[in-house]
């Protein structure tokens, strides 16, 4: 077997595992502590003392060490999130020096378990929970007084907090559950006395006695106070049975009448129309409906369970006035209708006869049944046999003995352990209350134009503003609300719009290409939106809402059709290539192919690694030349700017460590119809040669181009005569001499970068090494799932440093030494962004 704990595997022979039982797993689940768990396990009647707690019960709860214990009032019971087992114990802590030690105001990750003052909740396992708090005039647990034992009475009370007892009143037997049992303040020589929860209305106790809380009773007509000897346990003389059978709602209560069974009696009768009974109920049972003809229109089936009868037989008969039951079951509260449900509540079914009371459960909800409640999860909704609407089957979270393991009559309907499943109609389920209420959806896309969003607007800028740069932009952009917000996996967008035009102007084309607003109403429509709403506010605030890049994904998904660029994660690239085609502009790159001549235009390329060597390290300027290379792939001009996406294939979708974004791009000799210098004589190159490329002896890693005498001797040597040199093509004229041109750079002006679906950018926002800027959409959050998140800005410095360094001496840098955002630009680049500031003058 495997030790949860540690993880570790042992054998063990079957004879020395014992089960634990169902009632104490979820409560010794959270209690981290192998001995601690072992204890209490070996301390069955305390844990069911602990697991029947009432609510409001005051407690000693260990805060800190085993003797820092504070006072606590329970509020809640069970697991802290859907879907878990783990049963904790949550309460205010108010009194003492304890006030304040909490960890929220009764929440825990956003649902709401309780209210109380915030700082005061407090959540612990049941190891850390002492039981009931000693009355007026006793001492404090051991574990108050320095001892290290959890305290326990000098000798258990005769009766347990939710035990089921009974005790006669007026020739009748009547039942309920043990609220209390103990010393009543003050009259300890009165002996003890017994706090019941009535199953029937006829008491006459709140709960409290001279004005001090012993347990919680919802109604006086529902509790009674009564002396330890008039009290027994409750006992049943009859055999569980094996199938449910229904049980009358609220105000029509069931009736059992103990009858002496004998070989030759028959089987109990009862009223046909109630529901249908499974042919093996005890014959020591009897059916009998409310005398009152007023209750008949309730005499609707709301559960299906087994029930018990009780050891004791009524002496008579309760007249018809009187409307109790002659012997009262001795299975738990869920076996019989609730009688805390009031009594004039409406148990009609309108039209939609079968619907539950919120019309939203199904399959899989949490619910609870009867007052007090039990809780569980729908395993099952459908119709059985007699029952004219829907029934729900419910997996409970304990046992009960009137449970099944999902059949009915003999039918399974659904698979849950033994005694755990139960049966009801859909309509007497209620959402768990222990966790808040699923709040109304919110329409993401459409609260982005709210009222809400109102202190979170940015203003209109329709002069155009050209970025600022150096200090200025590093004061206007540092700090959090900066930046552009994002909102409902945005971040694709408000990265790739920032590194754009926050610090830069070379794609400004885009905000002003002539549009016609007849014939391309949505690209001018776009195009105001993208200039005047984010881009001139941006660079003259600093900052832009939600709200206005929500107004751009709107136009994006209607004129692609595509409903996820409000509300789903997208990636630069086809934010780009949509924004591109929307505004109708022409393509940034004119790429042909050496052998085609073919031109073809593109607005981003795809740098792919190199086939021919594995590197940890690799720079843009060697994924650029050798993507090209191996292509086939010339430029058929020099664009002004260049979008680069980065390989990110293979293990773990990264094929290098780390990718070093090269500050100035040289791109002059993938120029294509261009005069280049032989990479030997400096002669003008009229042959390149893609074999050569890594070529130890002539400088690896690089483009080879050679003029006419230097291909032929480079190619008379026996390591290069299987190459095949091509003829390039250069302009016309006559070209004699060493060249010598100014070579074709492009510089770096920004990186946007991918981390577990995540984008964040870095800019260049000055001339020195160190002036780079950090950007993230969503940095902070204000809020819950309706809150808003935060922008930041802040500055980079230290980046700049590794971007000067070469491939080989970054290569020597262990990507696990360095710092964030450090390795967040090297490790995790997406696109890197360049421009050509004299090219931008005039394209």
């Amino acid at each position: 077997m495997q030790v949860l704990d540690n993880n570790s595997v042992l054998k063990v022979e079957r004879k020395f595992l014992h089960e634990i039982p169902a009632e104490f797993s979820g409560l010794l689940e959270p209690v981290s502590d192998p001995e601690a768990r072992l204890k209490l396990l070996n301390n069955p009647a305390k844990l069911q003392q602990l697991a029947n707690l009432p609510l409001d019960a005051p407690l000693w709860v260990q805060t800190g060490k085993q003797d820092d214990l504070a006072e606590a009032e329970l509020k809640y019971i069970g697991p802290l999130t859907r879907g878990s087992s783990a049963v904790i114990f949550g309460g205010p802590t108010p009194q003492g020096s304890a006030a304040g030690r909490g960890t929220s105001n009764g929440s825990y990750k956003g649902h709401r378990l309780f209210t109380c003052p915030e700082g005061c909740a407090i959540f612990v396992p049941v190891s850390h929970a002492s039981g009931i708090l000693p009355r007026t005039g006793e001492s404090a647990p051991a574990a108050a007084q320095g001892q290290n034992h959890v305290r326990g009475p000098a000798s258990p009370p005769p009766f347990q907090v939710g035990q089921r007892v009974c005790f006669p009143v007026d020739d009748a037997v009547h039942a309920g559950e043990v609220r209390f049992c103990g010393l009543l303040p003050g009259r300890s020589s009165a002996g003890m006395y017994v706090g019941v929860l009535l199953d029937t209305p006829f008491g006459n106790w709140d709960g409290y006695y001279k004005e001090e809380k012993l347990c919680h009773i919802p109604s006086p007509l529902y509790g009674q106070l009564l002396p330890l000897t008039k009290v027994s346990p409750a006992v049943s003389n009859c055999t569980s049975l094996k199938g449910p059978i229904i049980i009358k709602p609220r105000t029509a209560f069931l009736s059992f009448r103990a009858q002496k069974s004998s070989p030759q009696s028959s089987s109990p009768t009862r009223d046909t129309s109630d529901c249908e009974t499974p042919a093996n109920i005890p014959a020591c049972l009897h059916f009998q409906d409310s005398p009152d003809a007023s209750d008949q229109t309730s005499a609707e089936s709301t559960s299906f369970a087994a029930p018990e009868a009780h050891r004791q037989a009524a002496a008579a008969s309760p007249t018809p006035q009187t409307r109790r039951p002659d012997v009262t079951l001795g299975s738990r509260a869920a076996d019989l209708p609730s009688p805390l449900r009031s009594p004039d509540s409406d148990d009609t079914v309108g039209e939609d006869e079968g619907a539950a009371p919120d019309g939203k459960l199904e399959v899989g909800s949490m619910v609870e049944v009867n007052d007090p409640p039990l809780f569980g999860v729908i395993r099952w909704i459908g119709r059985i046999g007699g029952i004219p609407e829907q029934v729900a089957g419910i997996e409970l979270d304990q046992e009960i003995s009137a449970g099944t393991d999902g059949s009915y009559l003999g039918q399974r309907h659904f698979r849950c352990p033994a005694n755990r499943g139960l049966f009801v109609k859909l309509r007497n389920c209620r959402r768990d209350s222990r966790f808040p209420a699923p709040e109304t959806p919110v329409n993401q896309v459409e609260r982005c134009n709210s009222v809400a969003f109102a202190e979170w607007g940015s203003e209109r800028v329709d002069e155009h503003t050209p970025p600022l740069e150096g200090g200025e932009a590093s004061e206007l952009y540092q700090g959090w609300k900066r930046g552009i917000q994002g909102h409902l996996n945005s971040c694709y967008l408000e990265c790739t719009l920032f590194s754009m035009f926050s610090c830069c102007s070379s794609a400004d084309w885009l905000l002003f290409w002539p549009t016609d607003a007849e014939t391309q109403p949505k690209s001018e429509q776009a195009q105001d939106l993208l200039r005047c709403e984010i881009v001139n506010p941006l660079r003259r605030y600093g900052y832009v809402c939600a709200s206005k890049t929500m107004a751009l994904r709107r136009l994006l998904e209607a004129a692609n059709s595509d409903e996820g660029f409000t509300n789903q994660e997208k990636d630069p690239e086809e934010f780009l290539n949509k924004l591109f085609q929307l505004l109708q502009v022409e393509p940034l790159l004119k790429i042909s192919r050496s052998m085609t001549q073919q031109p073809q235009e593109c607005h981003l390329y795809q740098l792919f690694p190199p086939t021919f060597r594995r590197m940890r390290v690799a720079s843009v300027q060697t994924l650029m030349e050798s993507s090209f290379l191996h292509a086939g792939l010339k430029l058929v001009e020099a664009p002004s700017c260049l979008l680069l996406l980065m390989p990110r294939f293979g293990k773990d979708f990264k094929m290098f460590d780390a990718i070093l974004p090269t500050l100035s791009l040289d791109v002059t000799d993938l120029l294509d119809d261009t005069l280049r210098q032989c990479s030997i004589c400096q002669m003008v190159a009229e042959w390149e040669c893609f074999q050569c490329y890594e070529d130890v002896d002539i400088t690896p890693g690089h483009l080879k181009q050679y003029c006419q005498t230097c291909n032929t001797q480079v190619h008379n040597h026996r390591k290069r005569v299987s190459h095949s040199p091509v003829k390039m093509s250069i302009p016309e004229g006559k070209w004699s001499g060493p060249l010598h041109c100014a070579r074709q750079h492009m510089s770096l002006f920004a990186v946007t970068c991918i981390e577990t679906s995540h984008y964040v950018s870095f800019v260049k926002h000055g001339p020195l090494i160190t002036d780079w800027l950090f950007f993230d959409s969503m940095a902070d959050r204000e809020g819950g799932e309706n809150g808003f998140n935060i922008p930041h800005v802040k500055a980079c410095p230290e980046v700049g440093r590794y971007l000067s360094l070469s491939e080989d001496a970054l290569s020597r840098v262990d990507p696990a030494s360095l710092r964030e955002p450090v390795r967040r630009l090297l490790c995790d680049s997406y696109m890197c962004l360049y421009h050509s500031p004299e090219l931008s003058l005039y394209k």
